[in-house]
Formats: structure tokens, sequence, C-alpha cells
């Protein structure tokens, strides 16, 4: 079965800085692109990031560009996203969500930041910033 579990998220106060885990198994795709999402109470799930496994292409939304590092695979299929200058708009269960990768997934261009593109979804985990 495959499965993806996103972890690392809890409280932190503005400026601050968290790395959140996304660990995918089960997946024998030849490429698999990994997506960060993140959903705040009220408003629509937003792209964050993606990366692919092959070649660690990345791309990020311009809302976190900057602020958010997604890093490449490692050796145990786990995807972290490191975010700084933490702030409390950025209070939001964050999820990770996994697809079969192609050329043009996160190459801008293609596929990589919206939700419809990922049929496999993680739970999330909740991030809360304070003032």
């Amino acid at each position: 079965d495959v499965q993806l579990q996103a972890s690392g998220g809890g409280l932190v106060q503005a400026g601050g800085s968290l790395r959140l885990s996304c660990k995918a198994s089960g997946f024998t795709f030849d490429d698999l692109a990994i997506g960060w999402f993140r959903q705040a109470p009220g408003k629509e799930r937003e792209g964050l990031s993606c990366i692919t496994r092959k070649d660690g292409r990345t791309y990020y939304a311009d809302s976190v560009k900057g602020r958010f590092t997604t890093s490449s695979y490692n050796a145990e299929n786990t995807v972290y996203l490191q975010i700084n200058g933490l702030k409390p708009e950025d209070t939001a269960v964050y999820y990770c969500a996994a697809e079969r990768a192609d050329n043009y997934f996160c190459n801008g261009y293609g596929p990589g930041l919206r939700r419809f593109e990922y049929d496999y979804w993680g739970r999330g985990t909740q991030v809360t910033v304070s003032s």
C-alpha cells in the first residue's frame, strides 16, 4: 500500500522556524513528485512547493519563495519542508501529496502546485504561529 506521512508541525512563535517531514512509502513509479500544500481555516488549499525524486527539480509558489525550502529525497524517501521566518498567517494544516512525475512536473510551467494534480495525500500536520 502507498503511504504518505507528514509530521513536524507544532506551535511556534513568530520569527521561528520549523522543519516538516513527509515520508513516502510503497510507490513504484519511475519518478515521483511530492507537493506541499497548506489549508487555513475557511480558505482554499494552497500549493506551496513541489520536488521530483529523480533529479530534485523544485518549484515554489511566489508567496513562499525565499522562506520555504524543499529538500531532496533522502535514502528513506523522506522529503522535508523547511520554513523560516514564520508568520501568524502561516498558521494552517500542512499536507504533503504525491503523484507520478513526468518531465513537466515541478518545472514551473507544468503541474506541481495545484490540488487536482495529485492523487495521493497524507494526513496533515498542524502548524500554529503565535504573534
